[in-house]
């Protein structure tokens, strides 16, 4: 029999066998296991519960912040690379991938769908992705049926379906948010530094690129990958005068040379900023005589009846041997009784353009420091200004110091700069509290950027000048860099009867306001100018060097209204004068085919004739000391000329070096080492340091 024929017979017996009568208990117990199995099915195929968004950023995300930060590009130019670089990438990354889809569904884009339990539960079932990040809208048509490989068109169709409502809504709140990105990303980026922080969110301050919020992950938009770049060097605003360089003279023509004597010596202490930093000073910000003069020279102090001596000598000149140089050198005397009392008034600029530490605190720390060498008789006002001027403390014995001290430690720095009606202020706190037979100053400490209210350098000098008469005088105290406004603090304080001085460490605060403070406060004459008349007989050309800023006309010097130098007590000035003699070879100047001869034999053995003017403090008449300088004033040149020489020299070089020959650093280096001698602060081997510096210092 074979298998059909059997099945055949069982067919038979079914249908004549009578049915079976039912069990109540196994229709129950079917029943039950019925139910059960249907729970258990619909359990295992129910649609996943919406997953929360991850926080790592998955490709949908990648691509659709790519794609709504590119209107980010007009804006950052230097993103453009990378920008286009990871478009490129992701579109190779698309390509390879769609490749291979239909064998793996979106495998690595979506999480893989649960495991079926059964046949029967997976056939026909419907698997929901737990795709991140999508609205209830957007989830429509991303069902996909395991059912075993796809076509390629069809799976590229539900790929489109789930990348374009996802770049759509990154797209919309990329936009919504390109304003507040743009900020931040500009503030992150290194090479915008502080113009992103005045431009975009004043008084922020520079620190770590700040995290910026895009979606529910963070991004940092940081171009750390990108090449640093170095930002310009902030804009230089100082302000200098620049006169012309002495010329050289002919005798014959011109034998007369006057100018007004300065002690000032704020060139100096910016010279050696510059050449700290490694680069070379502006050559208008190289004053000659304030070079020179920055140093004590041994000169023997004043016999007589005049408040100081006069140091003609006549000597070698270093960088040209065919001619001499003639330095002329005065010292004041010292004070020898009781000092006079000292009615002070600083006058602080508290202004935004100084804050800075080497403005404001470097400023109170030199005042405080000029504090500690007054009397207690003696009396300090303050007066500040900023956007206004004010009376911070009246006149104030240093008695008090502390109280004094108070109101400097309180000083902040912030707003425009009212400097002229600061000025006002000063004076008549110190017209005020006025000394009879006493030293009456201001003493002005700033950086010189006058921006409000009476700012015309003329108009400014000008009143200075006419309070001169009041018997107030004004000496500067220059403070930073950048904005140093040296051309208005020169004419200010040569103008209102005081010095100038540049403070950029407490070293030359020191130096300044404790170790010169006799020189600084306390005047022993005034108006001290200087006339030379060379003999054409024995000197066939001269050139002043330096004092540009200090020239006066010939017929200035017997006019007592001619304002000119103060000397105060024990301070040392030196000048210094190229002279070519008659026989010399080295003459600058053809002469004159038709000019007038020089006299043979006029005044023989006189070189010139020095004649000086000046004021004893409180005076309006000028008294007058004469003397000629002949050839037994020529002499070997000491040490102390010799280093003045260097000095001179070293100046001459950073100005240009017009006249200088062969002359260079290493010269003045050798010459300065040998006639350094006794240096008692340091100042002279400083100055070996700064020559050394100069000599590679960026121009």
């Amino acid at each position: 029999m074979t298998e059909m024929d059997e099945i055949a017979r069982l067919r038979s017996a079914l249908k004549t066998a009578p049915a079976p009568a039912p069990d109540p208990q196994a229709m129950a117990r079917a029943l039950a296991a019925a139910r059960a199995e249907f729970a258990a099915t619909s359990q295992e195929t129910a649609p996943q519960p919406r997953q929360t968004r991850s926080k790592a950023p998955s490709f949908r995300r990648r691509l659709a912040t790519l794609i709504g930060s590119a209107d980010m590009l007009h804006s950052f130019p230097s993103l453009r690379p990378y920008y286009y670089g990871g478009a490129s990438l992701a579109a190779v990354t698309l390509a390879v991938l769609s490749t291979g889809l239909h064998q793996r569904g979106l495998e690595g884009f979506l999480p893989p769908p649960p495991p079926a339990k059964t046949a029967q539960a997976s056939q026909g079932a419907e698997i929901r992705s737990p795709a991140p990040a999508l609205s209830d809208a957007d989830q429509s048509g991303i069902s996909l049926a395991e059912s075993g490989p796809r076509p390629r068109r069809v799976v590229q169709q539900d790929t489109q379906a789930l990348i374009a409502p996802a770049v759509r809504s990154e797209t919309q709140r990329s936009l919504a948010r390109q304003s507040e990105v743009r900020t931040q990303a500009l503030l992150s980026k290194p090479a915008l530094g502080a113009a992103a922080c005045s431009t975009l969110a004043a008084g922020c301050e520079q620190g770590p690129p700040p995290r910026v919020a895009v979606g529910e992950f963070e991004t940092r938009y940081a171009v750390d990958a990108e090449p640093a770049i170095a930002p310009p060097p902030p804009e230089a605003r100082d302000r200098f005068e620049a006169p012309r360089q002495n010329p050289v003279k002919v005798t014959a023509e011109d034998p007369v040379s006057t100018f007004s004597v300065d002690v000032d010596t704020a060139s100096y202490a910016f010279v050696r900023r510059a050449l700290m930093a490694g680069r070379l000073p502006p050559k208008q910000a190289v004053r000659v005589e304030e070079m020179v003069n920055y140093f004590a020279y041994d000169y023997a102090p004043p016999e007589g009846a005049h408040p100081f001596a006069v140091h003609p000598v006549v000597m070698p000149t270093p960088w040209n041997p065919e001619t001499r140089l003639l330095r002329i050198a005065l010292q004041g005397a010292q004070i020898t009784g009781p000092k006079p009392r000292s009615n002070l008034v600083f006058l602080i600029d508290i202004s935004g353009s100084m804050q800075s530490a080497d403005k404001l605190p470097l400023l109170i720390n030199s005042l405080r420091m000029l504090l500690d060498r007054l009397a207690p008789e003696d009396t300090v006002g303050i007066v500040t200004y900023a956007g206004q001027a004010g009376v911070a403390l009246e006149p104030t014995p240093v008695a008090e110091a502390g109280k004094i001290r108070r109101v400097l430690n309180s000083l902040m720095a912030g707003g425009s700069t009212a400097g002229a009606a600061g000025i006002e202020e000063a004076y008549a706190l110190a017209e005020a509290a006025y000394i009879e037979d006493g030293v009456n100053r201001v003493i002005l400490a700033t950086d010189g950027d006058f921006n409000v209210g009476l700012t015309d350098r003329e108009q400014l000098t000008g009143y200075v000048e006419r309070k001169r008469d009041s018997g107030v005088m004004l000496s500067v105290l220059g403070f930073g860099q950048g904005n140093y406004n040296d051309a208005l603090m020169q004419r200010l304080a040569q103008n209102g009867n005081g010095q100038a001085a540049y403070i950029d460490t407490l070293a030359e605060a020191r130096k300044v306001l404790v170790e010169e403070a006799s020189a600084a406060l306390y005047p022993i004459a005034k108006d001290v100018k200087i006339q030379i008349e060379f003999n054409p007989a024995e000197i066939a050309e001269y050139r002043l060097i330096g004092y540009e800023t200090r020239a006066l006309a010939r017929e200035d010097f017997n006019n007592d209204r001619v304002d000119a130098g103060e000397i105060g007590a024990g301070h040392r000035v030196t000048a210094l004068y190229e002279i070519t003699p008659v026989a010399a070879a080295g003459r600058r100047v053809d002469a004159l085919r038709y000019g007038k001869k020089a006299p043979g034999a006029a005044r023989e053995g006189e070189l010139a004739f020095l004649k000086l003017r000046y004021k004893q403090p409180g005076a309006d008449s000028s008294r007058l000391i004469e003397r000629p300088i002949t050839r037994a004033d020529a002499q070997a040149a000491t040490g102390e000329a010799q280093f003045a020489a260097a000095v001179a020299g070293f100046a001459e070089l950073l100005r240009g070096g017009r006249y200088m020959e062969d002359y260079d650093f290493a010269d003045v280096l050798a010459a300065a080492e040998a006639a350094k001698g006794p240096d008692r602060w340091g100042y002279r081997a400083e100055f070996l340091t700064l020559v050394r510096l100069a000599d590679s210092a960026i121009p």
